[in-house]
């Protein structure tokens, strides 16, 4: 990269960085969801499983089974459900856990559906327990009971629903209840993506973006997006920013690793808040072990936040491990940011 394209880069940074996602950002997000399995890139063995049972219930002109999806956020889950929705011809209608707050919302959702239809619920653990509970018949046996009148004139009123597919999507598969799992006939959970795959995904949503960017820039970009492809089209737009505004008409690997860094998104795919997660660890609590809740409490953050978003990647990628009495900054942590690492003195504090 040329010296004047390097003081351009600068010039613009403070622009750039002022961008936030914006409502455009969100449908083009859409917009990059495959359509169909043969444009999903990824979860190999989820795909080929899915396709099989899909498959099975066209022959037998049956509904697909429910199916759970779980794992971190931006994995799949939903372009997942939309996919088998499409595969399966099927008309999907889509809510999340916390849209559902009264049994009677489920029950003018349920009593739509038409048969075959898809019921797609989102971060589904965080229904409540009366609306989880009244789910049970309509998955089992496609009935709801709902109850009318009260005290001694109240009566149950048994009402058919047409056979459906419930898809839920859960960052948290602990908490969902026993009887709930056990009533989903499919189930996977998604796991952080490769490199490669990811790379694949950036050149595929860059054709899509008009952007024009090597394999090298897609593969630097790729190493910072968290194992996860809803960060890395979310980089890659941040990148279409950049060659925007600066008029590049390709990115090149050292362009794209400027973009990052000024976007504060370091080689390891660390943003601000993973790093100061992992040096208030390192720093302040001597390595660990810690708490979430001391971190999130340090931090000023939710629990969930720490929990949900920030922890998955950093214990997957082995900067973070987790024990019994808390969260342990492990030796890869500590030679990220140029740190020595004294074995000892964690033990001692552990």
């Amino acid at each position: 990269m040329s010296e004047e394209t390097r003081q351009t880069l600068l010039k613009a940074n403070s622009v750039i960085n002022d961008i936030k996602e914006s409502e455009e950002d969100v449908v083009l997000n859409i917009s990059l969801r495959p359509k169909k399995f043969a444009e999903f890139v990824g979860h190999k063995d989820v795909v080929d499983n899915l396709k099989i049972a899909i498959q099975a219930a066209k022959q037998r002109k049956e509904p697909l089974e429910h199916v759970l999806l779980s794992g971190p956020p931006g994995l799949g889950k939903t372009s997942l459900s939309h996919i088998i929705s499409h595969e399966m011809g099927a008309k999907i209608t889509a809510t999340s856990g916390p849209a559902i707050e009264r049994a009677g919302d489920l029950i003018g959702i349920l009593t739509n559906l038409e048969k075959g239809d898809i019921l797609f619920i989102d971060e589904i653990h965080r229904m409540s327990k009366v609306v989880e509970e009244f789910l049970y018949p309509a998955m089992e046996s496609f009935q709801i009971d709902f109850v009318i009148d009260k005290g001694p004139y109240a009566k149950t009123i048994k009402f058919n629903l047409k056979p459906f597919t419930l898809i839920g999507a859960t960052t948290r598969t602990g908490l969902l209840a026993a009887p709930l799992r056990a009533r989903f006939g499919i189930f996977y959970n998604l796991d952080f993506y490769k490199i490669e795959e990811l790379a694949k995904i950036i050149r595929n949503s860059a054709v899509l973006l008009a952007v024009e960017i090597d394999e090298a820039a897609s593969l630097e970009i790729a190493r910072r997006a968290r194992g996860t492809p809803r960060v890395a089209n979310r980089l890659l737009r941040r990148v279409r920013d950049y060659s925007q505004v600066l008029k590049i008409k390709k990115v090149d690997a050292p362009a794209a690793c400027k973009i990052l860094n000024d976007l504060g998104i370091d080689q390891a795919g660390f943003d601000d808040l993973d790093r100061k997660v992992l040096k208030l660890v390192i720093e302040v609590f001597n390595g660990g072990p810690v708490g979430v809740e001391s971190l999130a409490a340090s931090l000023n953050e939710e629990t969930d936040t720490i929990a949900d978003t920030v922890e998955p990647y950093l214990l997957k990628a082995g900067y973070l491990k987790r024990t019994s009495r808390g969260r342990l900054a492990t030796k890869k942590a500590y030679e990220h940011f140029g740190l020595k690492f004294n074995k000892e003195e964690q033990q001692e504090a552990f």
